[in-house]
C-alpha cells in the first residue's frame, strides 16, 4: 500500500501542473422557429421553414483533425409545433461518394450519419441523441454522466432521408411526449448536431469534447426561441398477442414433456407520463420471446456465470439505477469484485428450489412475472428518480413416481423493489443520492426456507464532487450495507457458499455461526479521477466485508476484500507522419483480504494507437507478484499463487472498410500454470443491407492445481482434518460467433446467430493439497499413496490407516449449437410483429480429448430441442 500511496502523490503533484483543455462551445445559440404550416416527414426539405435564416453550419472537425474544418458543409435548422419537434439538416456532398448502407435500428454499420443531441432538462449531465444514417437506419438512446450515452432506450419518432444532386437530406420529428422537460411559458435547452462522413472517417460537431477533455452534455449550445408548449399527458399502451410451439428432446414415457407444447399468451406493457417530468412503466403478463439466447459457457469456476440483460422492459432507462458510478468518466477495478446492485435477471430467474426424487419432472425454465411496473425521471430541477416493482409467481415442479403424480414448489411468491434517487448542485459539479433494494418471499413449502432466503434488503448512498471550478479533479464514491434474512440452515449454507467461505480453517477473521438467522455486512469504494488533459489518472480503494451479500436482487461474486489501485496516462493526441492518436499508460493495485493477506497484487502497462490509415492495435503487460489465495481449496486453507505474466495484443483494421478485422491473442502464465487464446472477428458488408460477422476462438489452459473436491479424513492433520483434491487439466475450447444482419428496410430486418462451441477437459495426475500457504502437492501415486485410474479411486497411504478416497472421472467432452433466427417488422410506428425460432443442440462425452471433426459430427447428429414463436404488438398513444 505504501507503493500505491507514494505513487499517487507523485502523480499528483505532476498533474496540477496541466492547463485544462482548451476548446470551449462556440458563443452561438441555436434558434427554434415555430411552425406557421405542416411539414410532411419525406427527407424532403421543401417547406418553407427550411429555407429560413436561421441554420447552423458552424461545424468543427473532432475526427480525423481535431479542430480543423469540415470536408464538407452541413447546415441545420429547427423548427417547433405544439406536438413535436423537427429537425431539417443539409448535408453537402457528392452523391457517388455518399455512403448509405442499411442496418437494424441501433445496430452500427459504417456509412455517413446524422445525430441530433438534446438537453430537453437543461441539467447539463442527461439527454436524449436520435440519429438517421444516410440509408434510413434509426439510431436513437439517452445521454448520461455528461460523458456516457445508452442505446437500450427506444423513442417512438419519425425521420427519413433522401439523396439528390446536392448531397443528403435528414428530416425529423421528435414529438414532445418522447422527451422530458419542465413546464414554462419558453424553454431553453441544450443541443448538439454532429455528421458522420464514413469515407474519409471524419465527424464534425457544432461542439465536441476534446479528446484530452471531458465532458459532453454541459459543453451544448442553447436551444432558444421555444415558447408556449406544454409537456403532453403521455399515455402509450402496447397490447401484444403470442403463440409459442416448443419441440423438445424427451425421454420414453415422460408424461410431461411429449415432444411438442403449445402456449398462447397475452399480455400489455404501459406507458403513462405522471406529470410532466416523470413516467411510469407497467408491464402485465410480460413475454421477452423475442430476445437473442444466451451463449453456451464451460464454467469450472466457482463464480456464477453473469449474462447481460436483454428484456426490453428491463434495459430500457436502466442507466438511471446505475449506482457509484456517476460523476467520473474513469472507473478502472484492477481486481475489485465490484458490486451490482440491481442484476434484473434475478426477476423472473429460473426456480431455485431443488425437487425430490422423481421417475420424471418439469420443471418451469422461468418465473412468471406476475406484474412489474417502473418509474423513472426527475423531480424538481435537479432530483434524477427511479423505482421498480415487480411480483413473480409461485412456481411448482411436477412429478411423476410409480405412476402417482404430485407437485412441489420450487420458488416461492417473491416481491422485488428497488428505489433510487440522486439530487445534482450546482449543475452537476456535486451529487448526492441513495439506492435500495428488497427482495421478500412467502413460502408454502417449508422446505424451500433452508434453501432460499426469506429477505434481502440493501441500501446506499453514492455521490460525487469537483475539486475545482473546471471539473478536472473529481472525487466520487459510495457506501453500502446489506441484510440477508433466513433459517438457520439456510444461513449456516449461505456462509459457506463461494462468496463467502467463512469455513476456511486458518482464517482468523471470519467464524460460522450456527445460531444465525441474519447476515449484515458493508461495501463501498472511493475514486480520485482526473479527467482533463494529456495526462489523466485514476485511483481507487474499495472494501466489501466479508457478509456483505447482494444477490437476492443484485450480482457479487466474492466478498472479504480490500483493493487499492493508482492508473496513469498520458495521450498524444495531435496527428503525426506515423500515427493519429497515441496513449500510454501504467498501474500499480494490491488486494487484501480482512485477515491482512495479500490475495492479489501487481503491476500494469498498457498502451493503444491508431495509425494515418486508420488502423490500430491495443496491448498490455501485467506483472503479478507470489501472493495468497483464499479461493483455490473452496473453502479450505489458503494456498500461493505463483508469480505469473499476461501479455495482450488486439489489433482493429479501419472500421469504415467493407471487411473489418479484429484479431486478438492473450496469455497468462506461471511456472505451473499457462493458458492462451487467439481470436478474430471478420465483419463483412457484402451489399449495402447486409453483414456478416464470424468470430472464431481457440483457446488453450494447462492448469496445475484444478480443484476436484474435499474429503474429510481426520489423518489429515496437516490439513485441518480434510483432504484437498486437485488434478492437472489440460482444457482446450473451439467456439465461434455468427452474426448474419439482413435489412430489407429500415423497418424489416432479419437477425440470425449462431453459436457453436466444443470444449473438452483431461484430469490427469491427481493430488491432494500438502500444506498450507504454500503450492506444494502430494501426488497420488508417488511413495506409498495409490490410485487406481481406472476406478479413479485414490489412497493416500496406499494399505496405511487413511480411508480410500472414491473420485469420478471429471473428463469432458461438451459440445454446443445454439442460435436463433428474429425476423422484425415494424408495420406502424411503435408496433411490431416478430418471428422468432429458436434453436439448441448439445452432446457430452466423458474423455478429455478435443477431436473436433467426431465432435462435429456428433453435434449435427444430436437431436435438436426447436421453439417458435410468433409476437404481435401494436402501440397506442392517447
Amino acid at each position: 500500500m505504501k507503493t500505491l500511496i507514494t505513487l499517487f502523490l507523485m502523480l499528483t503533484s505532476f498533474a496540477y501542473a496541466e492547463l485544462p483543455d482548451s476548446i470551449t462551445a462556440p458563443k452561438i445559440d441555436v434558434r427554434a422557429v415555430r411552425l406557421s404550416e405542416s411539414v410532411t416527414i419525406d427527407g424532403n426539405l421543401t417547406e418553407s421553414i427550411w429555407q429560413n435564416n436561421f441554420g447552423v453550419s458552424t461545424f468543427t472537425q473532432r475526427e480525423p483533425v481535431e479542430g480543423g474544418q469540415p470536408s464538407q458543409k452541413t447546415i441545420v435548422r429547427v423548427a417547433y409545433d405544439d406536438a413535436a419537434l423537427y429537425v431539417g439538416a443539409r448535408m453537402y456532398d457528392t452523391p457517388d461518394s455518399i455512403t448509405a448502407r442499411l442496418g437494424r435500428k441501433d445496430v452500427f454499420v459504417s456509412a455517413d450519419r446524422f445525430n441530433v443531441y438534446i438537453d430537453s432538462y437543461h441539467d447539463k449531465r442527461t439527454g436524449y441523441y436520435f440519429s438517421l444514417n444516410a440509408a434510413g437506419t434509426f439510431y436513437d438512446g439517452v445521454l448520461l454522466n455528461d460523458d456516457w450515452d445508452d442505446d437500450s432506450w427506444d423513442g417512438v419518432w419519425q425521420g427519413k432521408v433522401n439523396k439528390d444532386n446536392e448531397g443528403w437530406t435528414a428530416e425529423l420529428r421528435i414529438p414532445y411526449s418522447q422527451l422530458r422537460f419542465q413546464n414554462a411559458a419558453s424553454h431553453v435547452w441544450g443541443i448538439n448536431f454532429s455528421r458522420d462522413i464514413s469515407r474519409r472517417n471524419e465527424r464534425d460537431f457544432v461542439v465536441f469534447t476534446p479528446k484530452n477533455g471531458s465532458g459532453f452534455v454541459s459543453r451544448f449550445v442553447d436551444l432558444v426561441g421555444i415558447e408556449n408548449i406544454t409537456p403532453p399527458q403521455q399515455l402509450e399502451i402496447l397490447p401484444y398477442i403470442t403463440t409459442k410451439a416448443e419441440f423438445l428432446q424427451h425421454s420414453a414415457g415422460d408424461p410431461f414433456i411429449t415432444g411438442s407444447k403449445y402456449t398462447p399468451r397475452i399480455g400489455a406493457d404501459i406507458k403513462y407520463g405522471l406529470g410532466s417530468n416523470l413516467t411510469l412503466n407497467a408491464t402485465i403478463n410480460p413475454d421477452f420471446g423475442q430476445v437473442e439466447v444466451d451463449p453456451a459457457v464451460v464454467n469450472l469456476s466457482d463464480v456464477e456465470s453473469f449474462f447481460n440483460e436483454k428484456r426490453p422492459f428491463f434495459i430500457e432507462g436502466s442507466s438511471i439505477f446505475s449506482f457509484g458510478n456517476g460523476g467520473t468518466n474513469n472507473n478502472w477495478s484492477f481486481n475489485f469484485p465490484n458490486a451490482n446492485f440491481l442484476y434484473s435477471r434475478r426477476i423472473g430467474r429460473s426456480p431455485q428450489g431443488s425437487i425430490p426424487s422423481a421417475d420424471f419432472a418439469e420443471i418451469p425454465s422461468g418465473t412468471d412475472i406476475l406484474g412489474a411496473t417502473k418509474v423513472s425521471g426527475k423531480l424538481g430541477d435537479s432530483w434524477n428518480v427511479g423505482t421498480i416493482q415487480a411480483v413473480t409467481g409461485r412456481e411448482y415442479a411436477e412429478l411423476q413416481t410409480n405412476n402417482q403424480r404430485s407437485r412441489t414448489e420450487v420458488e416461492p411468491l417473491t416481491y422485488y423493489g428497488v428505489a433510487r434517487a440522486q439530487k445534482e448542485f450546482n449543475q452537476g459539479t456535486q451529487a448526492l443520492g441513495f439506492m435500495s433494494t428488497l427482495a421478500a418471499r412467502s413460502f408454502s413449502d417449508d422446505r424451500l426456507r433452508d434453501e432460499i432466503n426469506s429477505s434481502g434488503l440493501t441500501f446506499g448512498v453514492d455521490g460525487w464532487t469537483a475539486l475545482d471550478s473546471e471539473k478536472t479533479w473529481v472525487l466520487a464514491g459510495y457506501v453500502a450495507m446489506s441484510r440477508v434474512a433466513g433459517s438457520q440452515t439456510r444461513m449456516m449454507n449461505l456462509q459457506q457458499n463461494s462468496q463467502h467461505y467463512f469455513q476456511r480453517p486458518d482464517a482468523s477473521h471470519v467464524r460460522l455461526d450456527s445460531a444465525a438467522t441474519s447476515m449484515v455486512g458493508y461495501n463501498g469504494r472511493f475514486r480520485l479521477n482526473k479527467q482533463k488533459g494529456n495526462f489523466y489518472m485514476n485511483a481507487a480503494f474499495g472494501f466489501i466485508d466479508p457478509k456483505f451479500n447482494v444477490n437476492d436482487i443484485g450480482f457479487l461474486s466474492r466478498s472479504d476484500i480490500l483493493n487499492g489501485h493508482v492508473v496513469a496516462s498520458y495521450r498524444w493526441t495531435e496527428p503525426k507522419d506515423f500515427y493519429r492518436y497515441i496513449e500510454l499508460g501504467g498501474s500499480t493495485f494490491r488486494s487484501y483480504d480482512f485477515g491482512g493477506n495479500i490475495v492479489w497484487n501487481g503491476y500494469f502497462h498498457f498502451g493503444y494507437i491508431q495509425f494515418p490509415n486508420f488502423w490500430s492495435v491495443d496491448w498490455n503487460f501485467a506483472y503479478n507478484p507470489e501472493t495468497f489465495n483464499n479461493r483455490r481449496t473452496r473453502g479450505g486453507p489458503l494456498t500461493i499463487n505463483p508469480p505469473g505474466y499476461q501479455i495482450g495484443i488486439f489489433t482493429r483494421t479501419n472500421q469504415n472498410s467493407d471487411v473489418v478485422f479484429y484479431p486478438g491473442w492473450n496469455t497468462y502464465q506461471t511456472d505451473w500454470e499457462r493458458q492462451w487464446s487467439a481470436w478474430v472477428t471478420i465483419e463483412w458488408q457484402p451489399a449495402t443491407n447486409i453483414s456478416l460477422s464470424v468470430s472464431p476462438e481457440f483457446g488453450h489452459t494447462f492448469e496445475n492445481s484444478q480443484y476436484v473436491g474435499t474429503y474429510d479424513d481426520q489423518l489429515a492433520t496437516e490439513t485441518f482434518g480434510k483432504r484437498y483434491v486437485f488434478a492437472e487439466l489440460s482444457q482446450n475450447t473451439v467456439s465461434a460467433g455468427i452474426r448474419l444482419n439482413w435489412t430489407f428496410t429500415p423497418t424489416l430486418s432479419l437477425q440470425m446467430y449462431i453459436q457453436p462451441l466444443i470444449s473438452a477437459g483431461d484430469y490427469v495426475n491427481f493430488k491432494e493439497l500438502a500444506r498450507p500457504k504454500t503450492y506444494a502437492f502430494n501426488r497420488y501415486g508417488d511413495g506409498a499413496s495409490t490410485f487406481d485410474d481406472v476406478n479413479f479411486v485414490a489412497d493416500p497411504d496406499g494399505g496405511g490407516p487413511a480411508p480410500e478416497i472414491p473420485l469420478y472421472n471429471p473428463n469432458f467432452n461438451f459440445k454446443s449449437i445454439r442460435g436463433n433466427a428474429v425476423l422484425r417488422w415494424e408495420y406502424f410506428s411503435g408496433s411490431t410483429v416478430y418471428f422468432v425460432w429458436t434453436q439448441s443442440r448439445s452432446d457430452v462425452e466423458n474423455i478429455g480429448e478435443l477431436q473436433f471433426q467426431n465432435s462435429m459430427s456428433r453435434l449435427f447428429d444430436a437431436k435438436p430441442d426447436n421453439i417458435f414463436l410468433v409476437k404481435l404488438s401494436y402501440w397506442w398513444s392517447l
